[in-house]
């Protein structure tokens, strides 16, 4: 491509901004203008290839970008025909698919796309899309082993703005010769009872459409709103982000500069479509650079094959790079590489939850792949930080900011407010501006100025960024976000229950779990057995269940009566890392302690004839921030 920016050095951060951010560009300032530009581009080169399993003996299914650039067309004339204005928004409840990228970006240029976690419980999706105010979803029709559209059926019921729905049939992607099987496996076809609901064929709905002009006529402003993504974690109450259509052309056109070579363009899609990082990182990003976007079946990692797979979908794709979160790292260890030709396979990318390094080290070293961890989030479009591709990776460190992006640390006042920069070492509040920057939750104004991300960190003397800690509170279980307070909720609904207290306890596996602590109510009684069964009955959401439950006589709280969860999170650390010693018959004192420059750290001093680097290895497969102890002479 004619616009790469190749980064080594923070040197070369401000190189590239040197040339204007909207000189950069190049007038490509909206996601329908990104898709035109890359039909005119890369024509007939392949744009999405398809995966129904992750079987790398089948055939995929293959769109250029000239079909892409169509089939949004239509679905964005679809949409208009069924009453989506600029300001309407298209619910996209849907899987991995080619589909949910025609739903996606012509959703943007008919109206403003809303995508949506299908894992949600229906009254939760019925909330975000209510909130949206959308009145068409894009959901799938009735599928063996899916339960999505009992699912959306349920949704519909109670989102009382949704006045057309549009089905996707999975059919045609079966391998003909299975599809005489389908009907016997077909499930019931579940009704729609409320009124004023029309059911349609996305497909046919298409192909009855123009793919060569948008029939609205609409000329897309970069300013107007292109998307709203929830976020919040998936459990708590939702906010919708709002992003322009000139923050995700920018960030499509950022990011594809600094993927995108001619020689290295295939990324192989496995995080879900209603997260920044899958439309973005594997789909918009090099679309605007003309990369191929393998999308490894509907469940992305989860799906059937996929990861007892990959290496031979990587040999088969030629595949240059993916994303992906701890857990599928330390999963794919676990699949031999074998006789698989992967010298295709050159970076992959880590962001959406904190690496342990161990796991870099041990996962480069079977794989020679270069792990690239970064920093992003919602509000930010997608990423804002990365370590460069060509220059010095700091494992533990997400690399430098991206160009025109503006991440500071700050020091704050009593209201929460930036009085000033950080000096370099120095742990602030970081703070975010930039064209990256959303347009504020919906019914909420813009940020003014700098928006504060709820996140700790400091600059090192290079200019490398560290991650120190939340502010906020959000667990990041294996890149899934949940938000204590919903889990808190849940537990204090019990009769015996006074105060709860949900953190995020570190895990080799999935970075972290949730964990809870609570006191009882005066002269109540309750095991903590008895109150994980009232969790998993109560919390939405299995994966943000307690792992671990403990009842104290009261909870840490601060000077004016808040919980305080440091000292949780303290007692945390000490208790795994004791465990994991333990699990591998290994003595060692563990002390845990609040490091003004690291953040929760944890030290550990051997017994007298442990082997410090024994107990290093167990510590250095945690998120952690370690330091060793010195032993005592043996007694």
């Amino acid at each position: 491509m004619d616009n790469a920016i190749r980064i080594a050095t923070y040197d070369d951060v401000l190189q590239v901004e040197r040339l204007p951010a909207h000189e950069r560009m190049r007038g490509i300032d909206d996601t329908y203008a990104v898709l035109r530009h890359a039909a005119g581009a890369y024509g007939d080169k392949h744009a999405l290839r398809f995966l129904l399993i992750g079987d790398p003996s089948l055939p995929s299914v293959d769109v250029t970008y000239r079909e892409l650039l169509a089939e949004v067309t239509r679905a964005a004339n679809v949409f208009h025909a069924l009453g989506v204005g600029p300001n309407d928004a298209v619910g996209i409840l849907l899987p991995n698919l080619l589909q949910t990228h025609y739903a996606l970006w012509g959703g943007e240029a008919a109206g403003i796309a809303s995508p949506v976690n299908p894992l949600l419980e229906p009254g939760k999706i019925a909330d975000i899309l209510t909130a949206a105010g959308a009145r068409v979803l894009v959901t799938l029709a009735p599928f063996p082993q899916s339960d999505l559209w009992d699912k959306a059926a349920a949704v519909v019921e109670q989102a009382s703005g949704i006045e057309h729905v549009l089905r996707v049939d999975l059919s045609p992607y079966v391998p003909e010769a299975m599809r005489a099987m389908l009907p016997a496996l077909m499930p019931a076809d579940t009704p729609i009872a409320r009124g004023g609901v029309t059911i349609h064929d996305f497909d046919a709905a298409r192909a009855a459409q123009p793919g060569d002009r948008l029939l609205s006529g609409r000329v897309i402003g970069s300013g107007d709103i292109a998307s709203y993504f929830h976020t919040g974690g998936t459990t708590g109450t939702p906010k919708l982000a709002r992003h322009t259509h000139f923050n995700e052309a920018f960030e499509a056109m950022l990011l594809g500069s600094i993927m995108g070579t001619d020689e290295e363009d295939v990324i192989l899609c496995g995080l879900p479509l209603f997260h920044v990082n899958g439309t973005m990182v594997t789909g918009l990003a090099p679309f605007h650079a003309g990369g191929t976007v393998v999308i490894l079946t509907p469940q992305g990692y989860r799906g059937q094959g996929v990861v007892a797979n990959f290496w031979a979908l990587v040999e088969r794709f030629r595949g240059n790079s993916f994303s992906g979160v701890p857990t599928l790292y330390a999963a794919l260890l676990d699949v031999p590489i074998g006789n698989h030709d992967v010298s295709s396979l050159k970076t992959a990318i880590c962001g959406a939850a904190p690496m342990p390094a161990d796991l870099i080290r041990r996962f480069e070293a079977a794989t020679g792949v270069k792990i690239l961890e970064g920093y992003g989030m919602t509000e930010g479009t997608c990423a804002s930080a990365t370590n460069p591709r060509y220059g010095e990776r700091r494992a533990g460190s997400v690399g430098f900011r991206l160009p025109y992006v503006e991440l500071q640390p700050m020091k704050i006042d009593g209201k929460g407010q930036p009085v000033g920069p950080c000096a370099i070492g120095e742990v602030g509040a970081l703070f975010m501006k930039g064209p990256q920057l959303f347009a504020g939750y919906v019914g909420k104004p813009a940020p003014d100025g700098w928006f504060d991300t709820g996140d700790l960190a400091r600059y090192d003397a290079e200019h490398y960024l560290w991650l120190v800690g939340r502010s906020k509170d959000l667990i990041i279980r294996g890149g899934h976000n949940i938000d204590p307070q919903m889990v808190e909720d849940a537990l204090v609904s019990h009769p015996a229950v006074a105060l709860a207290a949900v953190i995020g306890q570190p895990d080799s596996y999935a970075g972290e779990l949730p964990a809870a602590y609570v006191s009882l109510r005066p002269g109540a009684s309750a095991t903590a057995e008895e109150l994980l069964a009232h969790a998993r009955a109560h919390v939405p959401e299995r994966a943000a269940v307690p792992v671990h439950l403990e009842i104290l006589p009261e909870l840490p709280v601060t000077a004016v009566g808040k919980i305080h969860k440091p000292p949780l999170r303290l007692e945390a650390i000490r208790r795994v890392l004791e465990s994991a010693l333990a699990a591998a018959g290994l003595r060692a004192t563990v002390e845990t302690f609040d490091d003004p420059a690291r953040g929760l750290t944890a030290r550990l001093t051997p017994a007298p004839g442990v082997e410090a680097e024994a107990v290093r290895r167990i510590a250095s497969g945690f998120a952690l921030a370690v330091e060793m102890g010195v032993s005592g002479a043996p007694g």
